[in-house]
């Protein structure tokens, strides 16, 4: 669905994004992360038409973002870290505007502004001045304005900056029911934990590069060789820890009155093996038995130089 070929963007001799390629499948939903000044902006905004690349180009359902930008944007919607508006205008009036501009009819327009006002929550705050709007109903409007001409994909640059816990939670459920209506997403995002649980896959972006880019769960297995455990269990920790060390591919064991925590490069066959051994053992009593994997933070820490443009 979305198609990103050696993109290259320069603002005089500062190249801002330097031979950028990756591809996100319809209906996924894909994280964009990376540093300020990285170069994650410069490529949404090309992405929806709004600058032109140097070199490479960005293909939207088939679509060239350099060669048919007038169909691109008809099949996407983007939603901007920052928008403006106009005083004295009231929320119904602010996406009446947006849907005249896309030149919906009368008929489809009423229809599609009392739909998107319900899904939005904002039905109830129709008459109220935009200027007037928390900062969460504010980023609900934007994300109105986005669908009102019904986009394939949606393109958001920082959709959660400044919203409280609350707002960010309704946001991502809002996001989560546009994503099952089979919608495509690349979402730009700071917050790493809730990016995390939104996403289908990512690409981490750094000077202008890609460094990595696929689903969170390759990536994980990419990068790390080992998985650190974490096992409970109740009686004497001696035989626990004697066991551990027994078994090939258990390393940096520490063992307290009641948790062992071990490091172990086995798969998952070894790793069932290793339980299995551990609770054939009468001395011993497993109460839970969990490793421990990379999150998405962890993941970016681990690529990433914290290199600056």
């Amino acid at each position: 669905m979305i198609r990103v070929n050696n993109l290259t963007k320069r603002f005089g001799n500062f190249t801002a994004v330097d031979d950028v390629s990756f591809e996100i499948p319809q209906g996924e939903v894909f994280g964009f992360v990376g540093p300020n000044g990285a170069g994650k902006t410069t490529t949404m905004r090309i992405m929806a038409t709004i600058d032109e690349p140097t070199s490479g180009d960005i293909f939207i359902d088939g679509y060239s973002v350099i060669d048919d930008p007038e169909q691109v944007r008809r099949i996407m919607g983007f939603m901007p870290d920052q928008y403006e508006t106009y005083p004295n205008m009231t929320v119904w009036e602010f996406m009446d505007f947006y849907a005249r501009a896309y030149g919906i009819r009368r008929r489809e327009r009423l229809k599609r502004l009392n739909a998107i006002m319900e899904f939005t929550a904002l039905d109830k705050l129709a008459e109220k001045e935009v200027n007037a709007l928390s900062k969460g109903m504010r980023q609900r409007l934007c994300l109105g304005k986005t669908l009102i001409h019904d986009p394939k994909v949606i393109v958001m640059d920082e959709p959660a900056a400044g919203l409280d816990p609350r707002a960010r939670i309704e946001f991502r459920e809002l996001v989560d029911t546009l994503a099952g209506q089979g919608k495509t997403f690349l979402i730009s995002s700071h917050i790493l934990t809730e990016l995390e649980e939104m996403v289908d896959g990512v690409a981490i972006i750094e000077q202008g590069q890609i460094l990595k880019t696929g689903g969170i769960a390759g990536i994980r297995q990419e990068l790390q060789s080992f998985t650190e455990i974490v096992a409970a269990f109740i009686g004497d920790p001696a035989p626990v820890e004697r066991s551990l060390l027994e078994f090939p591919k258990v390393e940096r064991v520490v063992v307290t009155d009641h948790t062992a925590r071990f490091v172990f490069n086995g798969d998952a066959e070894e790793r069932a093996a290793l339980l299995k051994k551990l609770c054939a053992d009468d001395r011993i009593k497993i109460t839970e038995f969990t490793g421990k994997v990379q999150d998405l933070e962890e993941i970016f820490m681990k690529i990433t130089d914290g290199k600056v443009q």
